[in-house]
């Protein structure tokens, strides 16, 4: 694995399971935003990528929401064979209420871990 992986990978993990928190407690909306900035975060690592993606889907199918499940599925497929050549758009949220293809801005705390994670060989 990649330092990059190794560096985000704790960041990535602490937004799915603040999700999984937050949905145990009803708030859902609050518990996809954080699936949001899991993608942000993780979305330069396949592994990272398809594993959000795959978490964004449960969530889908959790709360029946067939156009998040059909949404990532596609999705899904994008992540585990696009990621690694580098087609994917920075700061994109990964929801289906955007489109899959859309630029967006890197919030800035989000854009300080990405850098530091890409920075540090941390071991």
């Amino acid at each position: 694995m990649n330092s990059f992986y190794r560096n985000i990978k704790p960041h990535v993990e602490a937004q799915i399971d603040a999700s999984t928190a937050l949905v145990a407690v009803g708030q859902t909306a609050d518990a996809f935003g954080n699936l949001e900035r899991a993608h942000v975060l993780g979305q330069e690592s396949t592994i990272l990528h398809t594993r959000v993606h795959w978490a964004m889907l449960l969530w889908g199918v959790r709360h029946r929401d067939g156009k998040e499940v059909l949404g990532q599925l596609l999705r899904l497929v994008g992540a585990a064979t696009k990621t690694a050549i580098g087609l994917v758009p920075q700061g994109n949220t990964g929801g289906t209420n955007v489109s899959p293809f859309k630029v967006m801005p890197i919030p800035p705390q989000l854009e300080q871990l990405i850098a530091d994670a890409k920075k540090y060989n941390i071991r």
